[in-house]
């Protein structure tokens, strides 16, 4: 299954969707009805799961255009079936995660209520809390009562369908939690779950961001740069405009500590990253308004990745990916049009 939430983790739901199933994912997730229904209607025809519903959500159109819904508690599988008397159900777990999913006893009152009411279950799942730390006791500990839980459906005569459980940490660190279907996440992007976790998977980010210098100056050493002159240029140096900023997503936590990519060297993003704008500091290197600068990138020239905009902003590269939008245009295929 291939996790094209939140937009595709900001890559651009339809044409990643698309490359998804191309590539030979069976599945896709979406975590909201709403983003699984909208897939439908890009014209999306495969096996399509969401999970995330509140109170009110409409499950007929879900039968209606064969998106796969997912209940978590007895109650809510209640308001599936008396919203549809043909529903594609799964039934989530939760195996210590503590958000969705029937945890303890509301386990055991969902299966009670799956195994009265004969509707066919395609499915059950559970979703890990540590799997970026693979040595983790709370993998061992979840792997185990999902397991459980599979046996106490099946007990009850309730075919569990699909069983899956491993995330893109565990897809890539634990063999054991695959089952029979693994959620590429965060992983199907290029982009690990945390870099600082061991795997011998080869990842290659698929986004960059790019723009086009907007200006370009040359100024004296002691110039200020951008609000509160949180930089001041330590000798003669050519400065960048970028016309991107915290409106784009950008994070401004970054000021200061994050770099770009310019002219095949590494430059320092200079001053207070602003709602529109940035100041890169190009130094000596020669450089003309509408040059290309590449804020991250795939990494594999030596340019900043996601993964260096994360720690230089003090989160994750998951929340630097999905936050991205505003001006922002994407543009899907090998090459960038209008860029180098």
């Amino acid at each position: 299954m291939a996790v094209v939430k939140a937009n595709a983790y900001g890559h651009g739901v339809g044409p990643i969707a698309r490359a998804a199933r191309e590539a030979g994912a069976v599945w896709l997730g979406a975590a909201t009805l709403d983003e699984a229904l909208a897939l439908r209607a890009a014209g999306d025809e495969g096996p399509l799961l969401s999970w995330l519903t509140a109170p009110g959500a409409d499950f007929a159109a879900a039968a209606r255009h064969d998106v796969e819904v997912t209940a978590s508690s007895a109650e809510q599988l209640a308001e599936i079936l008396a919203a549809t008397q043909v529903p594609r159900i799964q039934l989530k777990v939760d195996t210590g995660l503590g958000r969705n999913g029937a945890f303890g006893d509301q386990w055991t009152e969902l299966v009670g209520a799956v195994a009265r009411a004969g509707v066919p279950v395609t499915g059950v799942w559970s979703h890990l809390a540590c799997a970026d730390e693979p040595g983790h006791p709370a993998n061992d500990a979840q792997e185990a009562r999902f397991r459980e839980a599979v046996a106490e459906l099946e007990a009850a005569g309730v075919d569990p369908g699909l069983r899956h459980l491993a995330n893109s940490a565990a897809l890539m660190t634990r063999p054991s939690a695959h089952f029979d279907l693994v959620r590429a996440g965060i992983a199907t992007y290029g982009l690990p779950p945390d870099p600082a976790m061991p795997h011998d998977v080869p990842l290659t980010p698929v986004l960059s961001l790019k723009a086009r210098l907007a200006a370009v100056k040359r100024v004296p050493a002691g110039q200020g740069v951008s609000y509160g002159y949180r930089h001041v240029t330590e000798r003669e140096t050519t400065l960048g405009l970028v016309p991107i900023g915290y409106g784009e997503g950008v994070h401004r936590a970054a000021t200061g500590r994050a770099s770009a990519w310019f002219a095949g060297q590494r430059v320092p993003v200079v001053g207070t990253i602003c709602m529109d704008q940035m100041v890169v500091d190009l130094g000596d290197l020669p450089a003309e308004r509408g040059d290309v600068v590449t804020l991250f990138g795939p990494g594999t020239s030596g340019e900043p990745t996601a993964v260096d905009w994360a720690v230089a902003s003090g989160t994750i590269a998951y929340e630097v990916v999905t936050g991205l939008g505003g001006r922002i245009q994407l543009v899907h295929g090998t090459t960038t049009e209008g860029f180098s």
